[in-house]
């Protein structure tokens, strides 16, 4: 069983930047392709970044493309967002999400995912 926790979201002035982490208490976590997603206010949820169960692929959504990095660290058990030169439009709660898979393609919709986490609120004050 996978279970998500988020951490390291809060409020962060405009172009600043932020790291979130998405840690797992199950066992497989090296076999699952993680993600994160977002839900802005009056907003559907949207894809944010995706990382294959290797790391080796990765996928963004355009508007975070040269801002945001998804990286892993299988050992720890953990997945990661950092963000940078952030947006107000970037103000959101932030959900961490995973898939059981070994194949790099990208997977972009959030009907795609098993598991996720409870999210975590992020701000960003213009």
């Amino acid at each position: 069983q996978v279970q998500l926790t988020e951490s390291g979201g809060g409020l962060v002035q405009a172009g600043g930047s932020l790291t979130l982490s998405c840690a797992d208490s199950g066992r497989a976590f090296s076999s699952y392709v993680l993600a994160w997603f977002r839900r802005a206010p009056g907003k559907e949820r949207e894809f944010v970044a995706s990382i294959s169960w290797s790391g080796s692929s990765t996928y963004y959504q355009d508007s975070v493309k040269g801002r945001f990095t998804i990286s892993r660290d299988n050992a720890k058990k953990k997945v990661y967002l950092q963000m940078s030169s952030l947006k107000p439009e970037g103000t959101a709660v932030y959900y961490c999400a995973a898939v059981r898979g070994l194949s790099s393609r990208p997977r972009l919709s959030g009907d795609e995912y098993e598991f996720w986490g409870q999210g975590i609120q992020v701000t960003v004050s213009s």
